[in-house]
């Protein structure tokens, strides 16, 4: 992959990790409140609908070539405007109704803005990628003032996570331009993964049913 010739932007990347405070903060509060939620409703229900959180900033780089591909220039003030994924939360689940169940309860959040939704469960990509999406804002409480931070959230199943990851790795390896027919059997696979959930989800809903009958 040919290196990207970045311009002189230290000055903004310096101003950046001076941002990354901000950023951080705001992984910690949304992981903080997905844990009390997902305690809470193991609780109340006995289940727990995340089965784990994980979380990552964007790196300087990253940041440039996506404002390059969009086309514009390198401040501050466009990294805060049109990068909405700076700080990333990607929440796994059991099944996908938990996927909506984790999208209703962070919604109720007094302190969240939601900010942007898109749903590819409904509408999956035509690669078969399957989620849902968040961009919300988060209020950051510093020693003089408040900052609210975006910070994007992924929900996701299992079997979704997985095909994923994979498929990253695999289009990695072609730079994005795998063959036809790599695109044909990575959709496969993907649609193998939602026929997945949907049998996982039936075997535990006749489970449920079963036991309530005890």
């Amino acid at each position: 992959m040919k290196e990207l010739e970045l311009p002189d932007v230290k000055d903004v990347l310096v101003e950046y990790k001076q941002m990354k405070l901000l950023y951080k903060s705001a992984l910690k509060e949304i992981r903080t409140k997905l844990e009390i939620l997902n305690d809470e409703f193991k609780f109340v229900h006995k289940y727990n609908p995340i089965e784990h959180i994980e979380s990552r900033l964007k790196t300087e780089e990253s940041i440039t070539r996506k404002l390059f591909r969009k086309g514009i220039g390198v401040t501050m003030e466009n990294i805060q405007k049109y990068i909405d994924d700076i700080a990333g939360v990607r929440v796994i689940c059991s099944f996908t109704p938990d996927i909506y169940r984790i999208v209703d309860m962070i919604s109720a959040q007094d302190d969240i803005e939601v900010l942007k939704t898109k749903d590819y469960m409904i509408n999956p990509k035509p690669n078969g990628y399957r989620s849902y999406h968040m961009i919300v804002k988060v209020p950051i409480f510093l020693s003089d003032r408040v900052v609210p931070t975006k910070v994007e959230i992924q929900i996701r199943t299992v079997a979704m996570d997985f095909w994923a990851s994979l498929e990253h790795k695999i289009y990695y390896k072609y730079e994005g331009n795998a063959p036809d027919y790599i695109k044909k059997e990575l959709k496969e696979c993907a649609d193998l993964a939602a026929f997945l959930d949907s049998k996982m989800l039936a075997i535990n809903e006749e489970v449920k049913s079963i036991q309530q009958e005890e």
